[in-house]
């Protein structure tokens, strides 16, 4: 339907909204600046959101969402066998099924993520089946919508909210992250934050790479964090601290720890990792290092804060050198 959902954006006095996004860290990021969009168009709508588990404190973050529905599908994944796996996703299910929405907009275009949708009461939107990254989810949708698959992660998800909800994006883009102030990150120095670690091996830069960088960023008195999320992860980080002088691995972090962490750093470092896109939703000045994986659709996303570099592929990986990666980092340290 080309005028969105009954055109209920404009005549609805008191209108609720679902979205939908499960997950990954990064795709929860960049679902975000749509919950900024839809109240520049109406801001008395009540918006809330369903996601996996792991994700829904960061949601917190953004003050103008209400509800946030955590589903449990991580446990049930590891361990399918166990009731107890199965009767925390019905409780989800259940809290789900009892909310009534105007409009409830899928932005993930799974089949999971359709089917998580229709829990919920109320009309379901999504990717039309030529958008969506599984097109047997525009199945599940009573209303689709064509969104071009060559625009940015973060443009199809306000493109198809926009089409949904029939309103007009504002080209302004905010992600509308707010820590607390109790939660302010102090520091005795300035420090850079090098997210080293991934998901996949081949997405790494070279360990001797961190450290010459390190080296470089310490010579300028800039001290170097290297947080880790598990305990492999963990070892790569105190290996790596141990060759740069004055940099420090610190305990483990919770999500808003981990928040709270990058707000207060002058810059980042990250490979392509989520929390890298966290780093750009909370302002801060970030180069992404992509070596097997492209930018362009998924990458950090958020203007002056934000560079990219390399955009290999596993057959031909690019590994961005020292000197590049250094440039881009002051440069987009100095941009205002």
């Amino acid at each position: 339907m080309r005028a969105g959902l009954f055109g209920i954006l404009r005549y609805n006095p008191r209108m609720r909204v679902l979205l939908v996004k499960l997950s990954s860290l990064g795709d929860v990021i960049h679902n975000l600046p749509v919950v900024s969009d839809i109240l520049r168009a109406r801001p008395d709508i009540e918006i809330d959101w369903v996601t996996e588990a792991p994700y829904a404190e960061l949601l917190t973050l953004q003050p103008n969402i209400g509800q946030v529905f955590p589903v449990h599908l991580r446990d049930l994944k590891k361990r399918w066998w166990s009731p107890q796996a199965w009767s925390g996703l019905s409780r989800d299910k259940a809290r789900l099924s009892a909310q009534h929405y105007d409009a409830i907009i899928d932005t993930q275009g799974l089949v999971k993520s359709a089917i998580i949708g229709r829990w919920a009461q109320g009309p379901l939107a999504g990717f039309a089946r030529d958008s969506a990254r599984e097109p047997l989810a525009a199945r599940a949708y009573a209303h689709t919508f064509s969104v071009s698959r060559a625009l940015h992660a973060v443009e199809r998800n306000r493109r198809l909210a926009a089409l949904a909800l029939d309103y007009s994006p504002n080209v302004e883009l905010d992600y509308g992250l707010q820590l607390p102030a109790a939660r302010a990150a102090i520091a005795d120095a300035p420090y850079a934050i090098f997210l080293h670690a991934t998901s996949r091996a081949d997405k790494l830069w070279p360990a001797q790479h961190w450290v010459a960088l390190g080296q470089e960023l310490n010579a300028q008195g800039i001290k170097v964090v290297l947080p880790w999320g598990n305990a492999l992860e963990k070892q790569r980080s105190v290996r790596l601290a141990g060759l740069i002088p004055n940099a420090t691995v610190p305990e483990a972090l919770s999500l808003l720890d981990a928040a709270t962490l990058l707000a207060g750093a002058v810059g980042v470092v990250g490979v392509d990792t989520g929390l890298a896109h966290l780093a750009v939703a909370l302002a801060r000045p970030t180069v992404g290092i992509y070596t097997t994986t492209s930018p362009l659709l998924t990458g950090l996303y958020g203007g002056r804060h934000a560079v990219n570099l390399g955009g290999g592929t596993v057959a031909e990986p690019v590994t961005p050198s020292v000197g590049e990666v250094l440039a881009a980092f002051t440069n987009v340290l100095q941009r205002p």
